[in-house]
């Protein structure tokens, strides 16, 4: 009979005897007991398995028992009689002869096997003619080699499967000892074990050992410090002001209970970061629909000067968010568009390097970090880059508290041309009672334009409670002006003209004074820049540092604060006091610029110069204004011994804020910069002044560049920063304090005096 074909039901005897039991039923001899059945393997035969329905079960256990040894044999063994004639003998207990391959067939199989497991018909019967086996050996063989294979697989699986069931019964005994040992966290009891939930007994664990490393590190800390350092809670209380060594009182700094509000946010979570970039995708759009939406959302103002936000509209149009705004917080939304001399891709590039960010908006951004970066974009570029970060936003007076935010900034490529970059708080995420403010999605759509120029529409959304403003700037804040999108705008509109300058070549030789060396004039705005962005950190209200009030008068309180000056080339070394105040001015912010940058008028309030004439020697424009530029003064004063005194003045001004910021300069130093050398060793402590409008109606729009002057007034602060001692580990004098607060407060007297008398 052929092999694999069944005997028909009519020639075969009866397949059940009078007992029950089933018959013999005839299979190729050649079969391996341990082939399991399968499409390939039956191809119309029965396995023997099926012969034993109603075998005792220790028989079916030794028939397993020899299929498996059957299995493990047929690497290197088959059965003689492949042809079929055994379906054919007529003595079924015959015993089965085995033919042992020899070991150059099994190499030369177990070659082939690697390379190609399931041979087909073809293939069996080239290598049973190379090796001298019938096809059928030769495809047993690969039947029982890969049985083979799958149960030594099986076996590993098990071996690892038996390995992490016993680290998990250990981890289990592990929680069921501490569930064991846990106490109340009301009354200090023990717990019985189903009162805590495996999630909080997991919080609790942590929270130990985060108690514990505090604990240490207080040590330390106490160790260097000197003092005991108290232990804190995770989140800060309001603070009461404390004394200090001269007996004054803390100012705005960590009054308000925010001051470790960012230093205590981390990364964020991994299982957190889904949720994150679902609400970045959402603020995105948002953000495209609040810059392309109008009225009603944006309803325009009777004179047109200025955008009025609606927002029972935008609770109606955007209903889901990042949540309803928290009680007590007030809304402050605002959009503005402006051209400006960059293209496209430089902004988005300046936008999403924290670094470049916080120089360009210096005045705005007191610190600023990335936590953590979800996706650096595609393409090269910042096409769907997504980074986690944490800014403090500030205005350049310490009666103003700072805003710190914690949110995630998206970037993304809408169109040929087109850019969007949103941030959006992530305080939902990880919610926090100390938080003052939050900002809804904001940011900036930019657009191409031709000749390198872009289009740029920015939103500012808060929402924040503007406790701690002092009155002088309520009338500023509450307007929405001094967080707004004009006073981002301007201010970026304002330092790409800086940009453009420093880039341009073709420079009028005509004026005098004016610095055509191109490796001169770079040089010359780096140390610049470095000297504003020192004066703009230092003159706000930053959780970095403590203000301290040293008068009670009121409006004109002056406050001070110390800074350790130690291996900083850019700083001379020693003690430095910093004293500020802020007041306001009956006068148009315009004005009060004029008067402070122009050096024909500097010897009426600059106590320094010793009443000497002040001569500009260099100066560089840096924007369209006049008053945008950096100039070199000399003071030539009655007293030979300042003839080596030069002067660094940087002079800018924008709609919604102005700066006169200086610091005294070596000679020597300078003339090496004016070379091109390395401004970074030029040690600067830089003074000066920051103009705001007062937030009416007549200076909050654009007082400051009006030509004709505004009817609003301004505000006013002074900030100077002195070099009270040259070792470092000096102890402050109260003299020294005093000489800095009646220096400021002459100051303030004289600004008074000239501008309210001119005014007048």
């Amino acid at each position: 009979m052929p092999a694999g074909v069944m005997v028909p039901a009519r020639n075969m005897p009866s397949m059940i005897s009078g007992n029950g039991n089933i018959g013999g039923f005839g299979t190729i001899s050649g079969l391996s007991l341990g082939q399991q059945p399968n499409n390939n393997m039956m191809e119309g035969q029965l396995h023997p398995f099926e012969m034993t329905q109603n075998t005792s079960e220790s028989e079916i256990a030794r028939m397993r028992d020899e299929e498996f040894d059957s299995a493990l044999k047929s690497g290197s063994e088959n059965h003689e009689g492949v042809s079929g004639e055994d379906d054919q003998d007529p003595r079924p207990n015959k015993k089965k002869r085995y033919h042992r391959h020899t070991q150059h067939q099994i190499q030369q199989m177990e070659a082939f096997f690697k390379e190609c497991p399931h041979p087909d018909d073809k293939q069996r019967k080239e290598l049973g003619r190379v090796l001298g086996l019938e096809p059928l050996q030769v495809k047993f063989w690969f039947q029982n080699k890969r049985t083979q294979m799958k149960t030594q697989h099986e076996r590993q699986e098990n071996s690892q499967l038996r390995a992490e069931n016993e680290k998990l019964r250990a981890d289990n005994m592990r929680y069921r000892e501490a569930l064991s040992t846990a106490s109340c966290p009301n009354c200090g009891g023990p717990t019985a074990v189903g009162q805590m939930s495996f999630d909080e007994h997991h919080l609790r664990l942590e929270n130990a050992r985060l108690r514990e490393e505090i604990d240490r590190i207080s040590a330390i800390a106490a160790k260097y410090v000197g003092k005991p350092v108290v232990s804190y809670p995770l989140l800060s209380s309001p603070m009461t002001p404390r004394p200090l060594d001269f007996g004054s009182q803390t100012g705005s700094g960590e009054m308000y209970g925010t001051g470790e509000l960012l230093r205590s946010i981390n990364a964020p979570a991994e299982a957190d970061k889904p949720m994150i970039i679902e609400l970045a995708v959402a603020a995105m759009e948002e953000l495209v629909r609040l810059a392309q939406m109008g009225e009603p959302l944006w309803m325009t103002s009777l004179d047109g000067s200025t955008t009025v936000f609606n927002e029972e509209e935008y609770i109606r149009t955007f209903p889901r968010g990042i949540g309803p705004k928290p009680t007590g917080f007030k809304c402050e939304a605002s959009k503005e568009t402006c051209v400006l001399i960059m293209n496209h891709i430089s902004l988005v590039e300046i936008l999403m390097d924290v670094q470049q960010w916080s120089t360009v908006f210096s005045a705005i951004v007191s610190k600023a970090s990335t936590l953590d970066v979800l996706s650096t974009g595609i393409a090269g570029n910042y096409n769907g880059a997504l980074q986690v970060m944490t800014a403090e936003f500030q205005v350049p007076s310490p009666l103003v508290p700072t805003r710190e935010s914690y949110y995630v900034r998206y970037c993304k490529h809408h169109a040929e041309g087109t850019w969007a970059v949103v941030d959006v708080s992530l305080d939902n995420i990880r919610p926090n009672p100390a938080m003052r403010c939050r900002r809804r999605p904001s940011g900036c759509l930019i657009q191409e334009m031709p000749n390198g120029y872009s289009k740029v529409t920015w939103i500012e959304h808060f929402e924040v409670e503007d406790r701690g403003v002092h009155n002088l700037y309520k009338q500023l804040v509450s307007s929405g002006h001094a967080f707004g999108a004009k006073r981002w705008i301007a201010t970026l509109d304002r330092q790409c003209e800086r940009l453009a300058s420093l880039m341009a070549t073709n420079i009028p030789t005509g004026d005098a004074g004016v610095i055509t060396n191109q490796d001169g004039r770079k040089s010359m705005l780096k140390l610049a820049e470095r000297m504003v962005i020192s004066f703009c950190a230092g003159v706000g209200a930053s959780t970095a540092h403590t203000w301290t009030t040293l008068s009670g008068t009121g409006a004109d309180d002056v406050r001070v604060m110390t800074r350790k000056s130690v291996d900083d080339p850019g700083r001379p070394p020693g003690i430095v006091l910093s004293a500020a105040t802020s007041f306001w001015l009956p006068v148009s912010p315009k004005r009060v610029f004029d008067f402070l940058r122009d050096e024909n008028s500097r010897n009426e309030w600059d106590i320094l110069s010793n009443g000497g004439v002040v001569q500009e020697m260099a100066h560089i424009a840096n924007g369209r204004d006049t008053g945008n530029c950096v100039s070199l003064l000399r003071v030539n004063s009655a007293n030979s011994s300042q003839t080596n005194m030069l002067i660094l003045q940087e002079s800018c001004t924008d709609p919604t804020a102005s700066f006169v910021i200086y610091a005294p300069v070596d000679i020597v130093a300078m003339n090496v910069v004016l070379n091109g050398g390395d401004p970074d060793y030029v040690a600067l402590l830089p003074s000066g002044f920051a103009i705001l409008p007062d937030g009416s109606s007549g200076s909050s729009g654009s007082g400051v560049a009006d030509a004709g002057g505004s009817s609003g007034g301004s505000l006013l602060t002074v900030a100077f920063q002195i070099l009270v001692d040259s070792v470092p580990t000096a102890k402050l004098s109260l003299g020294s304090v005093a000489t800095v607060n009646n220096l400021i407060a002459c100051t303030v007297e004289r600004i008074k005096a000239s501008l309210t008398c001119e005014n007048a």
